[in-house]
């Protein structure tokens, strides 16, 4: 006697998807830069003002802590904007990641960077996925 009962598959909205995708970035911003600290000499630099990208500075750390308020903010964001809205954040926030990513990739690779390189390349594909789901936003039928 064959099975006919089928598991129900629920339509997920555009902007709970977009919420997701940004938490999983996130996670990968997050468990990206706390492995970082497990690399031999990784922290001797941060302690003597070296962050990987040139000498710490108060600016410089503004700049990084702006540049990384925007993924959190797109969590909330991606829920509440209208959908013009919403779509045109997304697209410009996920390629300025995709783009952020891609340069972090192409200058993080070493042997004790391999973790990092490859969660970039995870990010990369999500922000890309980010940008696909905002570009193809479903449209009400009936409306142009």
């Amino acid at each position: 006697m064959a099975n006919t009962t089928q598991l129900q598959n629920f339509n997920i909205n555009i902007k709970l998807k977009l919420s997701a995708l940004w938490v999983s970035v996130m996670f990968c911003y997050v468990y990206g830069d706390f492995f970082s600290l497990f690399v031999p000499g990784r922290i001797q630099k941060l302690m003597n003002g070296n962050s990987g990208t040139g000498h710490t500075t108060p600016a410089m750390l503004l700049v990084y802590a702006i540049l990384m308020t925007l993924p959190p903010l797109m969590i909330f964001l991606s829920l509440i904007l209208r959908p013009k809205a919403g779509k045109l954040a997304n697209l410009i926030t996920g390629a300025l990641f995709t783009g952020v990513m891609m340069l972090v990739v192409a200058t993080s690779i070493s042997r004790w960077m391999l973790f990092y390189t490859y969660l970039g390349i995870v990010e990369i594909i999500i922000t890309c996925l980010i940008m696909g789901y905002a570009w193809k936003w479903p449209k009400e039928e009936g409306k142009g």
